[in-house]
Order: C-alpha cells, then structure tokens, then sequence
C-alpha cells in the first residue's frame, strides 16, 4: 500500500515556475508508475506527465512537454513535477498517483493524494 501527500503549489504569475512535490510512504513505492494528474473546474481529469518504476522512462502529454519536467527520488521516496513558462491554462488542482502500468488513464491508478492548487494568472 502507498500513501502520497502532495505540496508545493499556490498562485503565480504567467511565466512564473513551481516545483510540485508527492512525498510517498509504504514499502512497495519503488515498484510503481507515478503520474501526475490535473482538473480544472468544469473539465475532466487529464494527465500530465509519467514516469516508470526506476525513472527511466517519461511521458508528457504534448501540452506541457518542454516546459514540466517529472522526475523520482526512490531513496527519498518523493515524486517531483517541475513546471516552469507556466500559462494561465495550467490553472488546476494537481494530484499525484501511483499505479501499476504505462498508462495515462486515470481509473487504472491505485492510489492517489489529496491535491494541490496551482493557479497562474495572466
């Protein structure tokens, strides 16, 4: 079992950057796909960004690619979403996720954190 508690956001002017931080607990974190997740109000869960047990492969869906960058830290066992040229459309709650596949549907993950805000104005 996982447990993930995210932090790091809040609100930023466009352009700005913020670095997103999913802390994990529970011994099986290392065997897991990461994903970062965001909602806006009034649109539908979209995926951001992936990364496989051990970090060597990353996915970004196009959005976002160049500009978020996702990494892990398994001894720390922490997950990182590095967001920088952020625009006013990267305004949602994010939320961390692990689960068991390369994928970026979001039902297929297993465990989930709380969220967190991200805002960015124009």
């Amino acid at each position: 079992q996982v447990q993930l508690v995210e932090s790091g956001g809040g609100s930023v002017q466009a352009g700005g950057s913020l670095r997103l931080s999913c802390a994990a607990s529970g011994y099986t974190y290392s065997n897991y796909y990461m994903g970062w997740f965001r909602q806006a109000p009034g649109k539908e869960r979209e995926g951001v960004a992936r990364i496989s047990p051990t970090g060597a492969a990353t996915y970004y869906v196009d959005s976002v690619k160049g500009r978020f960058t996702i990494s892990r830290d398994n001894a720390k066992k922490t997950l990182y979403l590095q967001m920088n040229s952020l625009k006013p459309e990267d305004t949602a709650m994010y939320y961390c996720a692990a689960g068991p596949r390369a994928t970026m549907r979001w039902w297929e993950y297993n465990y989930w954190g709380q969220g967190t805000q991200v805002t960015v104005s124009s």
